[in-house]
């Protein structure tokens, strides 16, 4: 048994057998997800996991930003649409998951806001004031809003407020109206500056560099209760099943806030999106059921990626990119140069607010020394007392980096191991999370385009995917560990879907070819940076076709985060027409567009045997599967907004309406073949319980057995998962050939799910097996 043991979830209450993913908004209200809820039903999944659904900013588009965590949104519907949708998940059996979001909530707006709108106006004596994470010691609270014009602040007397353009912001009881504007705005609890001061000069947390998105402090019982009142309440009724904790790793206490919210929630499925790096577990005292799958992202998709690629992609990339080819291959030494860039630039206020807690040294050393330590974590963070070896290891690191700053280092290292639980310890803590994140996530993963299909959260872009004996390894593990833990493929978070990865995994499969094609594009149409350059073919590759306008958003994100060439604070007029153009450019460039549509259709029937095959790894492998929105089909979307596009589900419906009839699609555009092992596969995972517990690998027979993927589940191995590995390769070594899979033994037939169709042999021809699908769910009768 796990060391967590029975603190997980209640033993009376069972997991979902899978999660259906949506993103809630003004086209998916809580009443349009009960329209829904009859085709996810009818789809086989086990609950509903539904974006955040309370009171969230004006306008807001993903819901992440709550001003108001005591009431379901009234955009989305309110009460009653709320209650409209609860009553029919219960009428039709499913769960109901929902995003929550303890770290921070949306400023951005202040009114909409009552509990930062009641600390603006009365300060440190408010009652919320020790609801946020503000440093009350350097008043007035400092917000970054004002541009080049602060001639436009002006107050408003009949309202109480001052405005600056189309923000208000409220006046202290007592306040002058008459007074000149600058006398009035000196008087307030807080000071409007110019935005760019938001980097070096706050005086409440952020979310990693968002100033609109205000810290909260739920390691305070009383600020726990206020914030999350209304979705327990929710949860005690049996509304909400389960529940998907964001960013664990920005709170105080990680470990602690989720013991409350266990012994407050003790029958629910309850998820953390935690990041783990290789070899990393969560630690054993949190009373969760898992993550919310990103480690087993890098897993199912890495399975499909030829290794051999790393050469030719490689040499690509040291090409284009001027650069040796150890430092072509060098992703550490850009995440670290990365690492450094935010910690000293766009996170700087929360180092230097962690300076300032070290004692014994000016503050710029002090910064240096914190800045290194934050950028040497192994990982994105530690939880001492736990895990103590993680911060030993990033102070080691630390001190090899810097050692003219040994003595700083170790100050501050006696300081956060002689008090875990001080606040030098957990804001080092805190913070080394948000710098990974940015500094990795959202910078290095657009800088080093190697292979892209790397490049994921949670992902390792130094490793050329994941051998099938690691992949066993891991999958065991998780059967055995944390068998209720989600795993995922999809997610609103992924920078590209399931489906642009898996044809970048068949891309890898033809790596020499693609670099002497890409080299050929880029002399005709290339961007001005070569990396960007290169991540922005691979791209058009995976997600082809795809209309200018949405490669154009795509790629104007993409530029802004590698802060190459181009930022969102500091852009370069001139590089950004260039990747505004380039999407039209090459489009309509008829010889151009039509070389690269012949090189994709080259790979297409590759990369859909490898979408269909890491989904029925993760649909009939350990965990608890999510299927993210419109992923049933194909969906070659890129990173947010991109994938929270709206999805036809009526297109959706009539074609799972035509499989349940009896037809038998073929592989091809309509995507059908994959709504056909989705569908099957949640199906078999809500009938049939028993059959998804255990983990045995099998392993092929013949010339071609090293493309065979295979493994047991359930008693007496009564449940087979069948995939083909590296579809190309297999082609060009003559196919199957005499390839055979020797199935579990036992009395009963095999009958393929996906087919209908019983097996005549215990050991049976690949070549049979795997057609016309290249994929097979053996189920034992």
């Amino acid at each position: 048994m796990d060391a967590t043991g029975d603190l997980r979830h209640d033993a009376g209450v069972a997991p979902p057998s899978s999660t259906y993913r949506i993103q809630l908004g003004a086209d998916l209200t809580f009443p349009d997800a009960a329209e829904l809820a009859g085709y996810l039903d009818d789809l086989g999944a086990g609950a509903l996991y539904a974006s955040p659904s309370l009171v969230a900013a004006p306008g807001s588009t993903h819901g992440y930003d709550v001003v108001d965590p005591t009431r379901p949104s009234d955009v989305l519907g309110g009460k009653d649409g709320w209650q409209r949708l609860s009553d029919r998940l219960r009428e039709l059996g499913l769960g109901l998951v929902v995003d929550i979001v303890p770290n921070h909530m949306g400023v951005q707006v202040p009114r909409a806001n009552p509990w930062w709108w009641d600390v603006l106006r009365h300060g440190a004596s408010s009652p919320y004031a020790r609801y946020f994470d503000i440093d009350w010691s350097r008043r007035p609270l400092l917000l970054p809003v004002l541009g080049d014009d602060p001639d436009a602040l002006a107050v408003d007397p009949e309202a109480g407020v001052l405005r600056y353009h189309e923000h208000e912001f409220p006046l202290a009881p007592g306040t002058d109206v008459a007074a000149p504007v600058a006398e009035v705005h000196g008087r307030q609890h807080y000071r409007l500056v110019h935005w760019r001061r938001g980097a070096a000069d706050l005086t409440y947390r952020r979310f990693f560099d968002v100033s609109t998105l205000a810290a909260v402090r739920v390691e305070d019982p009383d600020v726990f209760a206020a914030v999350h009142e209304e979705t327990l309440r929710r949860v005690a009724s049996g509304e909400i099943t389960g529940l998907r904790v964001d960013h664990p790793d920005g709170l105080a206490r990680p470990g602690e806030y989720l013991r409350r919210l266990r012994a407050a929630a003790p029958a629910a499925w309850i998820v953390v999106e935690k990041i783990l790096g290789v070899g990393e577990s969560l630690p054993t005292s949190w009373p969760v059921d898992g993550t919310t799958g990103y480690e087993a992202l890098r897993e199912l998709s890495g399975v499909f990626v030829d290794p051999a690629a790393v050469t030719p992609l490689t040499a690509l990339y040291a090409e284009l990119a001027e650069v040796s080819l150890a430092a072509a291959g060098d992703a550490a030494g850009v995440e670290t140069a990365c690492r450094r860039l935010v910690a000293g630039g766009m996170l700087r206020a929360e180092v230097r607010r962690i300076a300032g807690l070290v004692a014994g040294t000016t503050g710029e050393r002090a910064e240096a020394a914190v800045a290194e330590l934050l950028c040497s974590f192994p990982v994105y963070r530690s939880y001492l007392p736990e895990g103590r070896e993680v911060a030993e290891r990033a102070f080691e690191v630390a001190r090899q980096a810097r050692p003219d700053l040994v003595t700083v280092l170790d100050a501050m290292a006696e300081e956060m191991f002689g008090n875990p639980s001080g606040e030098l310890a957990v804001r080092i803590q805190q913070t080394s999370g948000m710098v990974m994140a940015k500094g990795v996530e959202d910078t290095a993963f657009y800088r080093f385009n190697r292979f892209v299909a790397l490049n994921e959260v949670g992902g390792a872009p130094e490793r050329f995917g994941v051998d099938p004996a690691a992949f066993h390894t891991a999958a065991a593990a998780r059967d055995a560990g944390w068998p209720d833990t989600m795993t995922t493929l999809s997610t609103h978070d992924t920078k590209r879907s399931e489906d642009v990865r898996a044809r970048l995994a068949a891309m890898s499969e033809v790596a020499p070819r693609f670099a002497a094609r890409m080299r050929l594009w880029s002399r005709r149409r290339g961007l001005p940076e070569p990396t960007f350059d290169l991540l922005a073919w691979q791209t058009l590759v995976g997600a082809w076709p795809i209309e200018p306008g949405r490669l154009r958003e795509y790629l104007r994100k993409a530029s802004k985060e590698a802060k190459l060439r181009t930022t969102w604070n500091d852009p370069d007029p001139a590089f950004d027409a260039a990747v505004e153009a380039w999407p039209e450019a090459v489009l309509s460039d008829g010889p151009l567009a039509a070389d690269v549509a012949a090189f994709v259709l080259s790979i297409q029937a590759a990369g859909w045997s490898n979408s269909l095959g890491q989904k029925v790894l993760q649909l009939a492998g350990p965990g608890i599967p999510d299927v993210y929105q419109g992923t049933e089909l194909w969906d070659n979307s890129l990173v947010d907004p991109d994938n929270r596009r709206s999805v036809d589900f009526d297109l959706r419906r009539s074609l799972l309406a035509r499989l349940d009839d009896g037809w038998q699609p073929p592989v091809d555009e309509t995507g059908a073949a994959k709504l056909l092992v989705t569908s099957r596969a949640l199906r078999l995972r809500r009938d049939r319980p028993d059959l998804f517990h255990g983990y045995r690998p099998l392993r092929a027979a013949g010339p071609a057995a090293e493309h065979a993927l295979a493994f047991a589940r359930g008693p007496h191995h009564s449940l087979v998962a069948v995939v083909t590995r590296l579809p190309i390769t297999l082609t060009t070594a003559g196919g199957w050939r005499d390839t055979a899979l020797p199935l579990p033994p036992g009395p009963g037939a095999w009958t393929d799910v996906l087919t209908g169709r019983t097996l005549d042999s215990p050991c049976p021809r690949l070549a049979d097996l795997l057609s016309p699908y290249p994929v097979a769910l053996l189920l034992r009768s």
